[in-house]
């Protein structure tokens, strides 16, 4: 089929049934840069108790860290597409092999078209009803993304994924949902207001702890739960940041060439956070010191892959970064970035506020 205009979080699906997240902004003419996310019972079968997906008839499982990389280059490498500025293939479909899109957007006017909504469908309406009262939205800024989405959710048990498209709108979402977060009668409360969300798991990353890190996610106010009385369940709601059409810029051709200089640790002031919402997130920072690593005079920004750390720092702010410096050669010039990204070291890297706990 024609290559189409995708963005973040659009959905492409193959012929295998393999289904696939269209990963930030930056792709190729004949192709998208992607993540894969669920694949059919046919073709994939997983040990975690998460994975597991069903629409009633169908069942697929969801691929969790590194899985989905590693299943399609073993068995599927028509789904790595080469990329020219890292001079290596990543997981990404080529226009000729996408069977079918869905788009978030559409996505969720097909669920609210339906008159007969179940318990998480009507859930969904209660909770873009109450934002959108206080935040002046209307249902075309949002869309769904995960199980709500491709249908394999179930009404009793699945969370809530909005997605929130243009910056604005995203700002003024996370404004408002501070508002009612301190509200005692609002039914929508910060995710993050204590521990509980990481109570009880292994902790995995090496240079943030468990109270750093939920002192950042408690400020990000995207995360929240519901307490939806229909339905007696507290209900995790996510709203994920998504720019507009006319914010997004391929920068794919402008970039010549992206080489790894080695691994770097390094405190930093935040001088521009724009685009710290979206995927990947990307830092303008001054660089105070170099603690440990290859030096380069000109580390211009840190840009993440990681959604951990999205949002995770403000303007002004003194940060901690620990990740891989690379060089990063444009029509331009050339500049030095710090990038927190899929690899070995995937638990050492970080960017954390300096001195807040």
């Amino acid at each position: 089929m024609a290559c189409l205009k995708l963005r973040d979080r659009d959905a492409i699906v193959t012929r295998e049934g393999l289904i696939f997240r269209v990963f930030g902004y930056t792709h190729p003419t004949k192709g998208y840069i992607c993540d894969a996310e669920y694949a059919p019972v046919r073709i994939f079968n997983s040990n975690n108790p998460k994975a597991f997906r069903t629409d009633g008839e169908h069942v697929f499982y969801k691929f969790y860290e590194d899985e989905g990389w590693k299943f399609v280059e073993k068995n599927y490498p028509q789904y790595m597409i080469f990329h020219k500025s890292l001079n290596k293939k990543v997981v990404g479909v080529k226009c000729s092999n996408i069977m079918e899109t869905r788009r978030p957007s559409e996505g969720l006017k097909r669920l609210f078209e339906n008159e007969q909504k179940d318990e998480l469908l009507a859930s969904t309406q209660k909770v873009l009803e109450i934002v959108n009262e206080r935040a002046g939205l209307s249902l075309e800024n949002f869309g769904v993304f995960g199980s709500l989405l491709h249908g394999f959710y179930h009404p009793k048990y699945s969370d809530i994924d909005l997605i929130v498209y243009g910056r604005r709108n995203v700002t003024q979402i996370r404004e408002t949902l501070q508002e009612l977060y301190q509200n005692s009668s609002s039914p929508l409360k910060n995710e993050f207001e204590s521990d509980e969300p990481i109570r009880g798991k292994t902790w995995l990353f090496k240079n943030i702890s468990p109270k750093e890190y939920v002192w950042h996610q408690k400020r990000k106010t995207i995360y929240a739960v519901f307490h939806d009385k229909f339905s007696k369940r507290t209900i995790k709601v996510e709203f994920e940041p998504v720019k507009e059409w006319n914010e997004i810029q391929n920068d794919y051709e402008s970039i010549k060439k992206v080489a790894w200089k080695g691994w770097v640790k390094a405190l930093a002031r935040v001088k521009n956070d724009v685009e710290s919402p979206f995927m990947p997130s990307v830092y303008q920072v001054e660089v105070l010191e170099l603690l440990e690593g290859s030096k380069a005079d000109n580390i211009e920004r840190v840009i993440s892959y990681l959604e951990e750390f999205r949002i995770q720092t403000w303007k002004d702010e003194k940060v901690y970064v620990e990740g891989n410096l690379e060089e990063v050669e444009t029509q331009r010039g050339s500049f030095h970035q710090i990038t927190l990204t899929y690899g070995p070291r995937y638990y050492e890297q970080v960017i954390k506020v300096v001195g807040h706990v």
